[in-house]
């Protein structure tokens, strides 16, 4: 066998192993590389209710799309797939609450609390609830995400 001939079986070879070992790792219902989180949302919606997030400090506390403020630290739940947690209806009440702690108690220190947003004006209350609403979550995913808002917002290990 010429160099050439040993070198297109050696490619041939290699192809057909990573195209084996590639089968393998994305069988069906492995989700290992698949991102579970996803937002309903419209390109319009979804700018819109940034705006609002960005302006009122939210990533302060909150991860989004796993994005936080790298300065700041505070055990608040994630907002990834909240919306497969809570409805738009929920969450329009929450933000709108004086006191967001009567809604959903809180175990951080008062001033790491939800703050209340009943001052904003009811359009972009109505706006960020129907953007949060849009934020879901992979079936197969859901069950993580209730683990993981559950051990932040208890301090607790979660138990199904």
């Amino acid at each position: 066998m010429r160099r050439g001939e040993k070198l297109v079986l050696a490619l041939i070879v290699f192809a057909l192993v990573a195209g084996v070992v590639n089968s393998l790792l994305h069988k069906e219902g492995k989700h290992d590389r698949d991102i579970p989180f996803y937002s309903s949302a419209t390109h319009d919606e979804a700018s819109v209710a940034m705006d609002i997030y960005r302006s009122n400090g939210c990533k302060s506390c909150h991860t989004l799309w796993t994005l936080q403020d790298a300065m700041q630290f505070v055990p608040a739940p994630m907002l990834d797939g909240i919306g497969s947690l809570r409805t738009e209806d929920w969450l329009y009440s929450y933000l709108s609450s004086p006191n967001p702690q009567a809604i959903l108690p809180s175990r951080l220190k008062k001033q790491y609390q939800m703050p209340s947003y009943a001052t904003l004006p009811e359009i972009q209350r109505h706006e960020l609830a129907k953007y949060l609403a849009s934020l879901k979550v992979k079936d197969w995913y859901l069950e993580q995400t209730k683990k993981a808002e559950y051990e932040k917002l208890t301090g607790l290990e979660y138990k199904k």
